[in-house]
């Protein structure tokens, strides 16, 4: 076989190889067309109308129980993971030494109360010394005036006239003693009453605060919620401001969703949120929306914020937080647990809500309504101790004495 003969057996064995090479690099092309064109117009009719994350967490309010007095722990009310409503008993302080302090206020109150009544009576006495003074003052100038005539005429000796004079004198500076008396004794009863005198008032004050004391001796869960992290132990000896145990309310949860900086440029407050959780998985979607946008990076509220000052400084994308509220019947249906992870998905199409809020808030974000009332119990115990010791007692006093 000659060389030409090889040459086209060779070329005959190529040419199927080629076209299927041909066949297969376009059919490469194609594909990679079609991908790029289906990503165009995923983008153009979805992905440019979405933002997604799945660095977002459950958060919520975590109500710690913390005491306001130093007392010693005689009863716990729940455990970890209980159920527990707004006003119910949690924790229980030995009360007695309040209960000590509280009787030693009224006892104290009540003296105070009858000393200030003392005061007002010596006003009584020391206006009616003024006016015996007084009256002894007219007469001695009118035996003076009298006595002075007659030793003009030589009835009376210059001796029996100094007396006059003398007796005069006398009277004068015990009016103005009595009368300096009656200023003083107005000076601490003046424009009050008892109620409103100053040591009735510094004596009710203490009675509130034993009073105040003696109720925080139970601590009451100021909403509804779980209990979580207990510490506290029956025995134990605690101070005011050390946590006890906590309240979560997980029916007032939300997700702070990381978004990275460069995903925020449409997002809004107001726009519509679906997500999913690890606890549920992808069968069970939650709806929300976007409360608020993050007035910082997670960095820059660090304890030491990061110094990019260097010569190495390499940039990174930062993350900002998102807060999404969420539909709390679906909250209902499905409980979320604080801390648990969630993928967050923003639709975009509607961009005319605010970057920031407009308005502050109109009512409290988080509020508890179990502790009013105790102030005004403090203060009809106080109304009652004064008025048995400014008026009953008195007044028992003066029918005794009739």
């Amino acid at each position: 076989m000659t060389t030409e003969n090889y040459a086209k057996d060779a070329a005959a064995a190529a040419a199927p190889q080629n076209g299927r090479r041909r066949f297969l690099m376009r059919l490469l092309f194609a594909v990679i067309a079609v991908a790029a064109i289906g990503s165009g117009l995923w983008y153009l009719f979805v992905g440019r109308w979405n933002e997604t994350t799945d660095d977002a967490y459950v958060q919520g309010n975590v109500v710690q129980i913390t005491p306001q007095i130093y007392g010693t722990v005689v009863s716990i009310g729940a455990d970890d993971g209980d159920l527990v409503t707004k006003g119910q008993v949690l924790v229980k302080l030995d009360p007695s030494d309040v209960r000590v302090a509280l009787e030693q206020a009224k006892a104290n109150l009540a003296r105070t109360v009858r000393q200030v009544r003392g005061l007002y009576s010596n006003v009584s006495g020391l206006e009616a010394d003024v006016a015996a003074k007084q009256v002894a003052l007219d007469k001695a100038r009118a035996d003076y005036a009298r006595r002075e005539g007659l030793a003009k005429s030589g009835a009376i000796s210059a001796e029996e006239l100094a007396h006059a004079r003398d007796a005069l004198a006398a009277a004068q500076s015990a009016l103005a003693a009595a009368q300096q008396q009656l200023g003083a004794g107005r000076a601490l009863v003046d424009d009050t009453v008892i109620a409103s005198h100053p040591e009735v008032q510094a004596a009710a004050a203490a009675l509130r605060k034993a009073y105040l004391d003696s109720v925080r001796t139970t601590l009451v869960a100021p909403v509804t919620g779980y209990v979580a992290k207990r510490t506290v132990q029956v025995g134990q000896r605690v101070q005011p401001g050390a946590a006890l145990m906590a309240v979560v309310p997980l029916n007032q949860v939300w997700v702070d969703a990381n978004f990275k900086e460069t995903q925020l440029e449409h997002m809004r407050i107001g726009q519509p949120v679906t997500l999913t959780s690890d606890l549920y998985g992808s069968g069970v979607e939650f709806h929300g929306k976007v409360e608020s946008l993050g007035i910082g990076t997670g960095s820059a509220f660090a304890l030491l914020p990061a110094q990019n000052a260097t010569g190495n400084w390499i940039k990174i994308v930062q993350r900002v937080p998102v807060r999404i509220a969420l539909d709390p019947r679906e909250l209902e249906k499905h409980p979320l647990r604080i801390g648990l992870s969630m993928d967050v998905d923003v639709n975009l199409h509607d961009r005319n809500g605010p970057l920031l809020a407009q308005q502050p808030p109109r009512q409290p974000a988080f509020s508890t309504d179990v502790y009013d009332g105790h102030e005004g119990e403090a203060d009809a115990l106080i109304r009652s101790i004064v008025h048995a010791n400014a008026s009953a007692s008195a007044g028992r006093h003066f029918a005794q004495r009739d």
